[in-house]
């Protein structure tokens, strides 16, 4: 059975197009606030033309590898602590709306998990040097909270390797806002 293009497949087209003509400069900044790690952007601002949606997931996809550790902290630098709203207005004005909504879970938390939250990553920043990176999407402010328990006794390479695979998440995500 051969499937039809639908008005969707239409419109990211015509999206796809419109991304691949954006200057340099505000693909640019678009693509920060996907991934603000220097490396990745300026990769995916080279392959461009991207032939579909696929193609841009595909090309984010080519470059994880070639990631160093700096380039994977430079990401992480770029987000707020799980659950710390406030710090995302006045550090992140750019991704404001895009990573608040995706932690939208830590809005209705009770007060004790917050205080829970803010306390963990306080312990994650101290242990690893980096803040905690999780997709937040669609998780509880208790499952956050959670997850950060369970990796707290990682080592540190290990949580390099599991924040990656977050980031990635995270910014495969955030291409597809983009369209």
């Amino acid at each position: 059975m051969t499937s039809r293009p639908t008005d969707t497949d239409t419109t990211k087209a015509s999206t796809i197009q419109a991304l691949n003509a954006l200057p340099e400069s505000e693909l640019r900044t678009q693509l920060r606030a996907c991934c603000a790690a220097n490396t990745w952007v300026e990769g995916m601002l080279a392959a461009r033309p991207y032939a579909d949606l696929a193609d841009l997931h595909r090309q984010a996809e080519n470059l994880w590898p070639s990631l160093s550790e700096a380039d994977w902290l430079e990401a992480f630098d770029a987000h707020p602590q799980i659950g710390d709203i406030n710090s995302l207005k006045a550090k992140y004005a750019d991704t404001q709306a895009t990573a608040g909504h995706e932690q939208a879970g830590a809005s209705g938390a009770s007060d004790d998990v917050l205080q829970r939250l803010k306390t963990q990553n306080e312990a994650y920043v101290a242990r690893f040097g980096f803040i905690f990176i999780v997709c937040a999407t669609g998780k509880s402010a208790t499952e956050m909270l959670e997850l950060l328990e369970a990796r707290l006794p990682n080592t540190r390479a290990q949580e390099i390797d599991n924040a990656a695979r977050e980031q990635a998440q995270i910014t495969h995500l955030r291409l597809e806002k983009l369209l």
